[in-house]
């Protein structure tokens, strides 16, 4: 299983470097990669028993493969094939395949670090593999988007980086283990690094802005896989320090209710979906222990939305609902949205129920709002008419195809949360939601200031807000 392990990070960067001087096996090179990754995840599952390698020493690389990684590498896996499989009859060239399996190696490499340099150097480069994707169309606005973002992630690494220094200083080692004996500082300055990267609370304000303008599969890796490498270093820490977990909480509950906050008055498709992937994200650190399973669903259920609005005739919502869309597409969207509200039969139901059970009883009536506000947002969507006529990318239905049958399928996992108790209150949720829309949000129209998404607030004010909220509640906490 070691030279397993070590053969699978190591091959998305080989390949990555083939591909350039075989530009016409692009594609499936590529595709290769992420039925390797699929293989991989499916073989931790199998294994069941957690696999720890310490590489060199206490200098060196720490890798932990278990369950929770298993399904965030798994997502990866099939989300970068989605992507794939979208672009195979586009005009993508050798350098946009080279650089999405770059990205899909370094994530998987995050999900698999348990030091914490090791852990900088995967967010580096996918934070440089993310840069490149967005700005791949070369346009001013794509070019100014992706260096806003590489801009907010460096920054953001760089407070990181000088954290994870306090915690060699402390613990002479770099494992994530050190993390217990470490400065209030240091665990305010690595909190804040990984906060902003993986669009948490406040700082993931710069997420609505690069998702939304980024080629529709840019958006759908970046929803569907990238922030979770920031978000996975944070269910890890809040598993192993207990008085963690309580900061990671209170971050996941806040995250959900500003997400769908702004989603439930936004207007215009992307936006929306990005909006609400902040809102997901905190239901992932709401219950870490569950962290993996939801993380799956999220990513499987987001990236085909985005590839499903990528197809719309607009993405603005009041022009949607006077212009039909195709009986196809209108299907495939009404699937994902059921799921991500939570609708039995998809795996989005089984993640919500289990994620409500391993709740605190303090998140329960917030977490509950959050998810009336998913039923409202994708109400949105569901209530669009159908029976239009237009065509699709070639690559379009297998992609979606292959996200929407990882939903059904997943159903597996928690296959327990099938009981009249948990079906109803769900569907009472949804319920609720859709006659809030049809009756309230349809006809009203709120715009909310954009003026924590601009550019000055996001490195300036946020970052300042944070390193104090954090430093505060972890000294708060005895750490």
């Amino acid at each position: 299983m070691t030279n397993i392990t070590i053969a699978w990070i190591v091959l998305p960067f080989f390949l990555g470097f083939v591909i350039y001087l075989l530009p016409k096996l692009d594609k499936y090179l590529s595709l290769c990669v992420s039925l390797a990754t699929a293989g991989y995840a499916a073989l931790i599952f199998v294994e069941r028993s957690p696999l720890e390698l310490q590489l060199l020493d206490h200098f060196g690389v720490n890798l932990t493969i278990d369950q929770l990684s298993g399904y965030f590498i798994l997502t990866n896996a099939i989300v970068t094939a989605a992507v794939i499989l979208y672009c195979w009859y586009s005009d993508k060239t050798a350098f946009f395949y080279a650089q999405t399996i770059i990205l899909h190696g370094s994530v998987n490499a995050a999900f698999a670090c348990s030091d914490l340099i090791s852990l900088y150097v995967a967010l580096e480069v996918s934070g440089i593999a993310a840069f490149l994707l967005i700005a791949y169309s070369r346009t001013d606005r794509s070019i100014w988007v992706g260096l806003r973002y590489l801009f907010v992630s460096n920054v953001a690494m760089l407070f990181y980086l000088v954290g994870a220094v306090l915690v060699y200083q402390a613990h002479h080692s770099f494992s994530y283990v050190g993390l217990r004996v470490a400065p209030p500082e240091a665990l305010a300055l690595i909190f804040l690094g990984l906060v902003t990267k993986g669009g948490i609370f406040v700082s993931g304000l710069w997420l609505p802005l690069t998702h939304s303008e980024s080629e529709t599969p840019v958006s759908a890796m970046l929803s569907g896989i990238v922030v979770k490498a920031g978000v996975y270093p944070l269910v890890r820490c809040a598993l192993m320090v207990e008085e963690v977990d309580t900061i990671v909480r209170i971050f996941g509950v806040g995250t959900a209710l500003l997400g769908v906050f702004y989603a439930v008055f936004e207007k215009d498709t992307k936006r929306m979906l990005a909006f609400h992937t902040v809102s997901q994200l905190g239901f992932i650190l709401a219950a870490p222990v569950v962290a993996g399973f939801y993380a799956l669903t999220h990513g499987l259920v987001k990236s085909a939305l985005f590839l499903i609005a990528g197809s719309l005739p607009s993405r603005n919502f009041k022009e949607l609902q006077h212009q039909p869309i195709t009986n196809s597409i209108w299907i495939a969207l009404v699937i994902a949205s059921f799921s991500i509200s939570g609708f039995p039969m998809l795996s989005g139901f089984g993640a919500k129920v289990l994620t409500s059970k391993n709740l605190l009883p303090w998140q329960t009536i917030v977490m509950n709002i959050a998810a009336l506000g998913t039923a409202i947002s994708f109400a949105k969507f569901i209530f669009l008419p159908p029976g239009g006529t237009g065509k699709v990318k070639p690559g379009f239905w297998p992609a979606v195809s292959l996200l929407i049958v990882g939903l059904i399928v997943a159903n597996v996992v928690y296959y327990e949360a099938y009981s009249l108790t948990n079906i109803i209150k769900p569907l009472a949720t949804i319920g609720i939601g859709w006659l809030a829309y049809l009756l309230i949000f349809k006809h009203t129209v709120v715009k909310l200031p954009r003026v924590l998404e601009e550019f000055d607030h996001l490195i300036g004010v946020m970052s300042l807000i944070l390193i104090l909220l954090f430093w505060k509640g972890f000294a708060w906490l005895g750490i």
